[in-house]
């Protein structure tokens, strides 16, 4: 079915309170129905999410180095020789913790998105930490990954502070379901988090529209920080991040999936993760409820099954 047949069915039933999606409904009849186990625990593996997507071409930034034991930090000068600017993250890391964007380098000396000045020993420290588990819940030995560090685009520049945006979109059975965009604030430390105080801005499916924007669940129209009017501005390469986060989504093998993708200045949409258990404020940044639109692809999707069924023959 074409996206505009796709977007009249999920478009078509008002918000209305009944219509949220909440935490328990998703991971019981969104999540374990249509997400198979080992897919989630794939979507749980960054470092495996980011050879699938090499592996199929699905554009992501690139790893510069992998680091999987502490014996292993002895190389991290000559692993680094070459960069001078990329992000140390968790594999298994979650809500972006442990994720360090490091924007330029002096010699031996890193300078953080924040402004902090940070030494090989710091970033020694920080990767060490990373692997004994320090950056996720159930404390559990993990990998660090450096990625090649993602550019903002001109062309939204003047809507985030010191970090960089990302667009969530929501997919389900291979339908873009509802979109935002997540914007870095000051207060957010320059992170695309809502919970530490980013902008979640509502995306309109089908023109990339922002219609609606929150910060601290606060409605609002402006950017709280620099001013800049949200509503209305047009989210850039629009079409072709929705199509990327669909290609994303079927690479997943998941049926309900949240995919995160930037703009870079040079690279254009780049896929930076996937994950099984994407959070549910977007239905606030959009004001409008996830559920009407999920049981429209559902009942479609039953409808374009039973079309393909063989019918029988009358009797003569």
């Amino acid at each position: 079915m074409a996206f505009r047949r796709w977007l009249a069915l999920i478009s078509s039933t008002p918000a209305a309170l009944g219509d949220v999606l909440s935490m328990n409904r998703r991971n019981i009849a969104f999540g374990l129905d249509v997400n198979p186990p080992e897919r989630v625990a794939l979507a749980d593996d960054k470092l495996r999410c980011l050879e699938l997507c090499s592996a199929q071409g699905i554009p992501s930034p690139k790893l510069l180095a992998v680091f999987k034991h502490h014996r292993e930090l002895g190389s991290l000068p000559d692993r680094l020789s070459d960069a001078g600017d990329f992000v140390v993250k968790p594999n298994r890391g979650s809500g972006g913790r442990g994720v360090v964007l490091i924007v330029a380098r002096h010699g031996s000396q890193f300078l953080r998105h924040d402004g902090r000045r940070w030494s090989l020993a710091d970033l020694r420290l920080h990767i060490a930490n990373i692997l004994a588990g320090g950056h996720q819940s159930e404390s559990q030995p993990d990998f660090a990954l450096i990625q090649q560090r993602v550019r903002i685009h001109p062309a939204l520049a003047s809507l985030a502070v010191r970090g960089i945006p990302d667009v969530r979109v929501i997919v389900y059975r291979g339908v873009p379901v509802m979109a935002m965009l997540r914007l870095p604030t000051e207060t957010s430390g320059g992170r695309a988090n809502l919970h530490q105080g980013g902008i979640g801005a509502g995306v309109e499916l089908d023109s990339g529209r922002l219609i609606h924007a929150v910060c601290r669940e606060q409605s609002v129209v402006r950017h709280p920080e620099t001013g800049t009017l949200l509503l209305g501005q047009k989210v850039p390469f629009w079409a072709e991040i929705r199509d990327l986060a669909v290609r994303a989504a079927a690479c997943s093998g998941l049926g309900f999936v949240g995919v995160d993708v930037a703009l870079d200045a040079l690279e254009g949409p780049v896929v930076l993760e996937w994950n099984a258990r994407p959070g549910l404020a977007i239905q606030l940044a959009n004001r409008a409820g996830l559920l009407p639109r999920l049981r429209a692809v559902d009942a479609a999707t039953r409808g374009l099954a039973n079309d393909r069924q063989p019918r029988r023959r009358e009797a003569a």
